[in-house]
């Protein structure tokens, strides 16, 4: 595991002593949660987005018609 180093707002390193007391966990695993959450949540953002992108490309629309003829097809 490599060590990282980071300066945070002191009201928010006053919350996470505050949380890592009440839940008795180490500040360095609830840091590590919360930013595999937001990550997450990030890629989720991502494929979003996309989709809506996509929605809106009458060339990727035409392409998913065209595929799912073909596929209508082969359940025939």
């Amino acid at each position: 595991m490599i060590t990282f180093t980071s300066s945070l707002p002191d009201e928010l390193l006053v919350r996470l002593n505050e949380m890592a007391k009440n839940l008795a966990m180490p500040k360095n695993k609830i840091i590590e949660k919360a930013l595999q959450i937001y990550l997450d949540q990030l890629n989720r953002a991502e494929y979003v987005k996309s989709y809506k992108e996509a929605a809106d490309d009458a060339n990727i629309l035409d392409m998913a018609e065209e595929g799912m003829e073909d596929y209508l097809k082969q359940l025939d």
